[in-house]
């Protein structure tokens, strides 16, 4: 079979998984692991009110370590276009398990507030690593399936986090010792998975005894030139705003029409089994699906499902509702989350990824509470006026994408000398000239 054929072919779950480089093993089990251990989020409010804070205090702690989350993203970016997926992966690990530990010596309030906002930031920077990493080890026509991959292991770990962090409070007889430094040590884990197993790039010429030339550079400035990518960020960053409603006014609508609150509760369990049970099936039928489809499914049945909740709400439109917008996340999602990796040229690959990453996680952090603003200004109208919002982002959404394997957008960068040769993608030429596996 020729490399183009062999290119052109996608697979189904385990076939990618089996034909996958050792280092995009270890992302998934590190990222499940790294996800399974995740508790700072989870219990950082108890753990602060129950060391004499105020809840006032705890929450605007918790607000701190999100927002030090989406920064991080942004550096995590940056990180894996300048220093390589692994060292960034090492730098997030090692930096965010000696943070998480000190959360429990620290002795005020006013340096936990700048540990927790520092600890948000070091532990988000991996995602936009690995995330690229992944991108550069997989084959063009397998990408959208690796990306449901490592969203499963994200969904699993993240699921399954609250019933660890449970038993390890109650095991530690109702104290946070033991979840503080189970994370810590989880993330050394980690660390250390990606120092022995993950590759690093080795700089090559594009021809022998050309000597040393500079390699092209950019910044988050080059990916805003991409007028069309940049249109595709702002409707991520809506579309995340619609998507967490169900977080954030759908439980206050419950509440304020009277619903038992058992059918809200029954509806987001719902929606994480789907997605877990379902979305990489789904994904090994619709990897073959135009990227404009998928990402016009995606956008466009989370807006559905939302304007579905501004029927007369009982348990059967919070099911319907949930089910719609589920299915459009696990039809879609995976090549929402795809797409980035591919839009652009290759020594923006992390950069790319990193301002997707940001985007989704800004409209996940403002959407709550523009839809709490809204919900009480105008009632159930919310939802109508959401849905209006989720329009507007999928027909930019569906405009901004184009098909990744007809080429990547032409994008200005800025480069430090005009002959800087180009590097083709790993899908294109063979793993060993773009990386070496690190022994140190």
């Amino acid at each position: 079979m020729s490399t183009k054929a062999a290119r052109a072919e996608s697979a189904g779950v385990w076939r990618t998984f089996n034909e996958s480089p050792t280092a995009v093993k270890a992302i998934f089990g590190g990222v499940f692991v790294n996800r399974l251990g995740a508790f700072l989020n989870i219990f950082l409010v108890l753990f602060m009110v129950s060391e004499g804070h105020s809840v006032a205090e705890a929450t605007f702690a918790l607000g701190a370590y999100g927002a030090g989350g989406v920064l991080g993203l942004l550096i995590g970016g940056m990180l894996a276009d300048r220093l390589g997926a692994r060292n960034a992966t090492v730098i997030s690990m090692f930096s965010s398990a000696v943070l998480v530990a000190s959360l429990l010596y620290v002795p005020n309030y006013g340096m936990l507030l700048v540990a927790v906002t520092v600890v948000g930031l070091v532990s988000q920077i991996f995602k936009p690593a690995s995330a690229t990493l992944l991108s550069e080890l997989t084959p063009e026509s397998r990408q959208v399936m690796i990306f449901a991959m490592y969203r499963f292991g994200l969904n699993l770990g993240s699921t399954a986090a609250p019933l660890l962090g449970f038993a390890l409070y109650h095991l530690d007889n109702e104290h946070y010792t033991l979840l503080f430094w189970g994370e810590a040590l989880v993330a050394v884990a980690y660390g250390a998975l990606a120092m022995v197993t993950l590759p690093r790039r080795e700089r090559t010429s594009a021809e022998p005894g050309a000597g040393v030339k500079a390699a092209p550079v950019g910044s988050y400035l080059s990916v805003l030139r991409d007028r069309r990518y940049t249109l595709f960020l702002i409707a991520t960053f809506l579309n995340a705003a619609i998507y967490v409603q169900y977080l954030s006014t759908l439980p206050l609508d419950v509440k304020a029409e009277g619903v038992p609150i058992f059918w809200y509760t029954a509806a987001v369990a719902l929606n994480g089994l789907v997605v877990i049970a379902f979305e990489l099936p789904l994904t090994k039928i619709s990897q073959h699906w135009p990227f404009k489809i998928l990402v016009g499914l995606a956008f466009g049945l989370v807006g559905l499902g939302v304007i579905s909740y501004g029927l007369p709400l009982g348990p059967a439109v919070i099911i319907l509702g949930t089910l719609i917008w589920t299915l459009g996340e696990v039809i879609g999602a995976p090549a929402v989350f795809a797409f980035p990796a591919m839009a652009g040229p290759a020594h923006l690959k992390g950069r790319y990824i990193g301002s997707f990453q940001f985007m989704f996680g800004l409209g996940s952090a403002i959407g709550p509470v523009m839809g709490g603003v809204l919900f009480t200004a105008f009632g159930r109208q919310v939802w109508l006026l959401l849905g209006i919002v989720s329009v507007v982002a999928t027909v930019l959404g569906v405009y901004a994408v184009h098909t990744p394997s007809k080429g990547a957008p032409e994008v200005e960068a800025d480069v430090e000398a005009e002959d800087s040769p180009h590097v083709p993608p790993v899908a294109d030429v063979p793993s060993t000239n773009l990386v070496k596996d690190s022994q140190s």
